[in-house]
């Protein structure tokens, strides 16, 4: 059942209460004792308005409260012998909904001035015992509801303490389990590239120490394998929520396309527009696109070139990367796991992102990211 549901039937059972407390105010009046008085038509108001003013007793609980001892009160001094059975509902709403010392004191009051409507009125007058009687019994079904209420109160306070406490509890396990799958990926991954690195270091000392020229793949391999080391412990220290090596963002670009030239590609890089109070995950997330973007090209794209447009806007930063690859506009493009982060990071901020060929041939990818340069 929904939320939704379960607001409708609690309000459905509310009513449902309220016409049944003003039907049986309603049949004592008339059936029980009342005093010889000119108000007894007036008082069949305050004995149906006080259960009526039940149906809003999740909503109003103090004002309930208000309206029906007001009720109880008129009727008794209308000279109807009734309890104030609508009044002992709204003190047990009141104090369920935490309004302890409102409660208190409105019972207070109430204790009070009963009596004198009941003596106004011409009820109660057999004698002192009587009315010491009656005194404690409405004291005593006052307490009733109160701790009912109260009862009820902290029975929904654990069960909503329960629910938090279950909530963090799964929330600690998926964090540790995240870490724990990162360490384990670090660990493999970090292996095999430093298997890499130290061959590509080995074979560059070598080339250095026989004065040969060496490869400019080899460079970049020892470069690649380099940086691929660094984002692992970044990474690893990113799901570890440690601030001490800040990730990558807008001011690690050039390096991205520096790289990329290393590998052979023409690239070039144009950074527009005032990048001061960008937020960092809005660099963060442009870093990554770049990243992958230029990756794309050095593995799949067979291209020459690429150029990488960064403009921060106003109220936006633009990213625009091109190529001159292979991609034409009838290639089925396959969307792969790269290509799909990128779209879940963007639009994650609310973005929109454009990965497509060109008419012109090539392939380019655009990404538009709000900025909120208060946050």
């Amino acid at each position: 059942m929904s939320a939704g549901q379960s607001r409708a039937r609690a309000r459905v059972g509310d009513c449902v209460i309220a016409v049944g407390v003003a039907a049986a105010l309603l049949v004592t009046g008339l059936s029980g004792q009342r005093s010889a008085t000119d108000l007894n038509v007036l008082g069949y108001v305050p004995l149906t308005a006080g259960g009526l003013a039940l149906a809003a007793r999740r909503r109003a609980p103090v004002a309930v409260l208000a309206v029906t001892g007001l009720c109880a009160v008129g009727y008794q001094a209308a000279g109807f012998d009734v309890p104030a059975v609508a009044y002992l509902f709204a003190v047990y709403a009141a104090v369920r909904a935490g309004h302890r010392t409102t409660t208190v004191v409105a019972s207070v009051v109430m204790l009070a001035v009963l009596p004198l409507a009941a003596l106004a009125s011409g009820l109660h007058d057999t004698g002192e015992a009587f009315a010491q009687a009656r005194g404690a019994l409405e004291i005593a079904w006052l307490i009733a509801a109160g701790a009912a209420g109260e009862a009820l109160r902290q029975a929904e306070r654990r069960a909503d303490e329960a629910e938090r406490t279950r909530e963090e509890t799964a929330r600690r396990r998926t964090d540790e389990e995240r870490l724990r799958i990162a360490r384990e990926l670090h660990d493999s991954l970090t292996h095999q590239i430093s298997v890499i690195k130290v061959q590509a270091e080995v074979a560059v000392h070598v080339a250095h120490k026989r004065n040969e020229q060496v490869p400019e793949a080899l460079l970049a391999i020892q470069e690649a394998g380099r940086e691929a080391s660094r984002e692992l412990r970044a990474t690893l220290e990113a799901l570890r929520d440690d601030d001490t090596a800040p990730p990558r963002g807008l001011e690690d670009v050039p390096e991205l396309v520096e790289r990329a030239r290393t590998l052979g590609l023409e690239a070039t890089l144009t950074m527009a527009g005032q990048r001061q109070g960008v937020p960092a995950a809005v660099g963060r997330t442009a870093y990554r696109i770049v990243q992958e973007s230029l990756t794309n090209i050095a593995r799949h794209a067979n291209a020459g070139t690429a150029s990488v447009l960064v403009d921060c806007r106003p109220d936006a930063l633009a990213i625009r990367i091109d190529d001159d690859g292979k991609a034409t506009p009838v290639t089925a493009l396959t969307p792969g796991v790269g290509l799909l982060g990128m779209r879940e990071r963007v639009t994650a901020l609310g973005g929109r992102l454009r990965a497509e060929p060109r008419d012109e041939g090539g392939f380019t990818v655009r990404a538009e990211l709000p900025l909120d340069r208060t946050s």
